[in-house]
């Protein structure tokens, strides 16, 4: 990556703040320590305090106990979305897989779409003192760029394609929905006055900028989006996807444009975030500025089939659908909380999770090896993963007496708003997750990839077992070593 120019920052900090009218974001619990100087003609610029470097360096002795596995990326710049990609190799203590993120600049270089390939240790193999020893300002050796597209304008949002391994989307300041063959693509060196890379095809259809909304269906190439102006629009890509033969699976054309194959409004503010139903492209659900929660089914026509007109008290940015419960959809607000809807029942969320101190940027995906198991991350710089089995349940051991229900591990790596992160589907427990450390003393990003210990999650009668199997091994290896 190139070097960091100096006296200038990126544009760009994060989830844009809406307009005066809207209700200003809330300063991130993480930085809250932190004295804040305004200078004139420039933006605010936080220093962080000591009690936020306490409490990270209180979290930092803690990675041998909590995490099974543990790696920390610098970025020079930041990155507004990370996601895993396809599994490459597997070998005996470790598997090679794509990451995908970007590099969000000032204009001194071009913005950037990145594909990077992620060496993932297997589980129970990393020592304890070599995933706790690493120095916060230095890229991870289990991190190697691959490939660079020149992105035409900001990164904000990258989805994968779930049945074509090498295609991805984009969403940046337009418009336009940016469709990328990443394999066809040529690799480029992002240097000041280089000319942008053509997307493989170009998503047409609203009228007004689609920043963040974007999702594609598991089950059918269809592809959905989601902008300020209040639409909702779905695209097929069917008719566009060749048979892989050696080059590019996307059919050549003349235009690369498509249109919509419907438009949906129902919406009455921008539309934040959409998702597919994982059992049909034909089903989706949208969130938005407007506080509500709409269901969609496209053979129905274009009105809304279900709308929840206040799933929050404030602006919705992030909705998910459980892949392994269909009923179930959760909800991320600027309201700070995460609420879990069942499609059955509307009237009012099932549960309620209450603990990040800013508002939810992301919620996300529930976890692929059980159903219960969700990631919420927010603008106080926190990750939660919640269980809402474990509401209502009494479990072993003393639990803390503010501790929310549902809640048992909160990751506290990163130093500033945690703007995106992924379940890893290839290994289950995983997580790839990125924040924008602009407003920090350190600038850039963080790209950290994670697996927590397997003693937080498993049943807690398992683990007990497994414990006192080491503590009978321990007290017979100590009564035969010799005495001195």
């Amino acid at each position: 990556m190139e070097s960091t120019p100096t006296a200038q920052q990126p544009k760009k900090r994060g989830r844009p703040k809406g307009s005066k009218s809207k209700e200003e974001r809330e300063t991130p619990s993480s930085v809250k320590s932190s004295s804040v100087v305004k200078m004139r003609g420039t933006a605010e610029k936080k220093v962080v305090g000591a009690g936020v470097d306490d409490k990270y360096t209180q979290w930092k002795s803690l990675v041998p106990v909590l995490y099974d596995w543990f790696a920390n990326h610098n970025l020079i710049w930041p990155s507004l979305s990370c996601r895993w990609g396809p599994l490459l190799e597997e070998a005996n203590q470790k598997n090679r897989q794509r990451i995908y993120l970007s590099e969000q600049t000032d204009g001194s270089v071009p913005n950037t779409l990145v594909i990077a390939n992620c060496d993932v240790v297997k589980k129970r193999v990393a020592a304890g003192d070599h995933i706790a020893n690493f120095n916060e300002e230095s890229r991870s050796p289990f991190v190697k760029k691959y490939k660079t597209i020149i992105h035409p304008g900001e990164v904000n949002r990258i989805r994968e394609f779930p049945q074509y391994n090498s295609i991805v989307a984009t969403h940046t300041d337009c418009p336009e929905v940016l469709i990328w063959d990443i394999e066809a693509q040529p690799n480029r060196h992002a240097v000041f006055g280089a000319a942008e890379s053509r997307p493989d095809l170009v998503l047409t259809g609203h009228e007004d900028n689609a920043e963040y909304a974007l999702a594609m269906s598991p089950t059918e190439p269809y592809v959905l989006s989601g902008g300020k102006d209040k639409n909702v629009i779905l695209w097929s890509l069917q008719d566009h996807i060749a048979a892989a033969s050696g080059g590019s699976i996307i059919k050549a054309a003349e235009n690369p444009s498509i249109a919509p194959r419907g438009i949906f409004k129902g919406h009455e503010d921008t539309v934040e975030d959409v998702q597919f139903c994982p059992s049909s492209a034909q089903e989706f659900c949208s969130v938005g500025d407007d506080s509500c929660l709409i269901l969609w089914d496209a053979r129905t026509g274009s009105n809304p089939v279900i709308k929840v007109e206040k799933a929050h008290n404030a602006d919705v940015h992030c909705v998910d659908w459980n892949p392994l419960d269909i009923n179930l959809i959760l909800t991320g607000s600027a309201d700070h909380s995460v609420c879990m809807f069942d499609r059955r029942n509307l009237s009012s969320p099932v549960h309620k999770f209450e603990d990040h101190k800013a508002a939810v940027l992301c919620v996300q995906v529930w976890c692929p090896d059980k159903s219960s198991v969700f990631g919420s991350s927010a603008e106080d710089g926190s990750l939660n993963i919640w269980d809402y089995e474990r509401i209502g349940k009494k479990e072993l051991g003393t639990r803390s007496p503010n501790c929310p229900p549902g809640l048992f591990f909160k990751h506290a790596g990163h130093r500033d708003k945690v703007v995106d992160f992924h379940w890893n589907a290839s290994d289950p427990w995983t997580v790839v997750s990125v924040s924008d450390d602009v407003d920090t003393s350190n600038g850039g990003g963080t790209l950290q990839i994670w697996r927590m210990s397997d003693l937080i999650y498993r049943p807690e009668e398992e683990v007990l077992a497994e414990l006192e199997q080491y503590k009978a091994h321990v007290v017979e290896c100590t009564s035969k070593s010799p005495k001195i």
